[in-house]
């Protein structure tokens, strides 16, 4: 026996109706229709709010003062410059990943980029503005599909492509809220978090 419910719509009682198979009769085959992704947000869209969020973060660097960018921190967290090298180290090698399947190691971001010697603001600033392009580049070989596909970022996160999306740009706003804090404790006003 298989329950349906039926709202008729006249009061808030939901009548149930049982259906029985007779004896020496067929039933009616239920049939499905094919799964159709819903997408409340474009890729595009979601690329641009990426983005955004790195703008900003890229304005906050630029506020920093340099003499205290790799040494000023508050409680023994980090400093700032070391945030900015994990954020670096997660963008551009995740949305790599994301595109193509093959994660680094964490920490390993390109051959050709020494992140371990970034020991000024104009080098972050350099490392920032090549992975904003590097991001641009791959983000077209990203298919919608692909951010529903389940995989291991970086040989240790286990998730569907959009969750580590989501990580990314978490980790991003954390850190940036910590810059905020710092560049507050220096008395210097960070920009205004809605303009990106």
């Amino acid at each position: 026996m298989r329950g349906i419910s039926v709202d008729i719509g006249l009061s808030s009682h939901v009548i149930n109706l049982a259906l029985r198979k007779p004896k020496n009769s067929t039933m009616i085959q239920e049939t499905k229709a094919p799964k159709t992704l819903v997408q409340p947000i474009t890729s595009a869209q979601l690329l641009e709010h990426w983005q955004g969020h790195r703008n900003l973060t890229r304005r906050v660097i630029e506020k920093f003062p340099e003499d205290q960018m790799f040494s000023f921190s508050i409680g023994g967290m980090r400093t700032f410059a070391e945030l900015l090298k994990e954020m670096l180290e997660i963008a551009y090698p995740g949305v790599k990943g994301m595109a193509t399947g093959e994660w680094n190691e964490f920490g390993n971001i390109a051959p050709e980029i020494d992140i371990k010697g970034a020991d000024t603001k104009a080098k972050l600033l350099k490392i920032w503005d090549w992975t904003t392009e590097q991001i641009n580049a791959l983000w077209p070989q990203i298919s919608t599909q692909r951010f529903q596909e389940a995989e291991t970022a970086f040989g240790v996160y286990q998730g569907q492509i959009y969750s580590h999306l989501q990580y990314f740009v978490d980790n991003e706003i954390h850190h940036r809220g910590q810059g905020y804090v710092y560049l507050r404790a220096l008395g210097i006003e960070p920009p205004a978090f809605w303009e990106r």
